[in-house]
């Protein structure tokens, strides 16, 4: 059996450890990020050409099954991931970490584009903390607040004119955000709902520190598309065949 993992998370390389001696698995990267941490198994990086080059990929390498556990704001690949496998006649699953939830205290402005979370940001504070990853920066480019920009790699051009671009990657700590956003005296929060503990302090530290939080609200799975939550709920029902 060949498993194809649509990859680059924690998930996708917990998953990828979990099958590999146990069926064949590939797992392709997006190649987005310079230095990616590789899952075991086979690895393949760079896009398919869309929905046709996933298609003769899958066909032509005996794929059996195809994983789709990317970033929960991967939604081009997730929908071209659905109409392929459909085209291919090959099952398709959907790993999605849980969303985040917000609790007692919590300020959050729930939005459903990055351009809406540009557009929230009025009258909220002066000094942002954008989180949301180095692409679409250029729905910020034109707002005068000043912004401390997060991304693992250096972000393109268009963002905003006013920005400190800090490079770092999660795991962070609870202690680490809070002494992040006293030093940079931040005021507000702008983040997606991509789930997980990995950069989950963060919200504590806002949600300490009295901030308001954007929230940019993740888009749907495919529609017919079976979702699990954990990498071993995947993992169990590759192996149940």
């Amino acid at each position: 059996m060949h498993i194809l993992i649509l990859g680059g998370t924690t998930e996708a390389r917990a998953l990828a450890g979990l099958l590999h001696g146990e069926v064949r698995v590939t797992s392709s990267l997006a190649g987005r990020v310079a230095n990616p941490r590789l899952p075991e198994g086979e690895v393949r990086i760079g896009g398919f050409g869309g929905v046709d080059g996933l298609v003769e990929w899958i066909g032509g390498h005996a794929v059996d099954a195809v994983i789709d556990a990317t970033h929960p704001f991967a939604e081009r690949i997730s929908f071209n991931a659905a109409r392929a496998a459909a085209t291919a006649h090959v099952p398709l699953l959907a790993l999605r970490r849980p969303g985040w939830v917000p609790e007692e205290g919590d300020r959050w402005v729930p939005v459903p584009s990055l351009e809406a979370a540009a557009g929230a940001l009025d009258g909220l504070g002066e000094r942002v903390f954008l989180t949301t990853g180095r692409m679409g920066l250029a729905a910020f480019a034109d707002r005068p607040e000043w912004f401390l920009v997060r991304s693992v790699d250096a972000p393109d051009a268009p963002v905003p004119a006013r920005a400190e671009i800090l490079l770092d990657r999660g795991p962070f700590t609870l202690d680490g955000e809070r002494e992040l956003l006293a030093r940079h005296r931040i005021d507000v929060l702008v983040t997606k709902d991509s789930g997980g503990a990995a950069t989950a302090p963060k919200l504590t530290a806002a949600r300490e520190a009295g901030l308001p939080v954007v929230v940019v609200r993740r888009p749907p799975v495919p529609e017919g598309v079976p979702v699990v939550a954990t990498p071993e709920e995947a993992a169990a029902r590759v192996l149940r065949g």
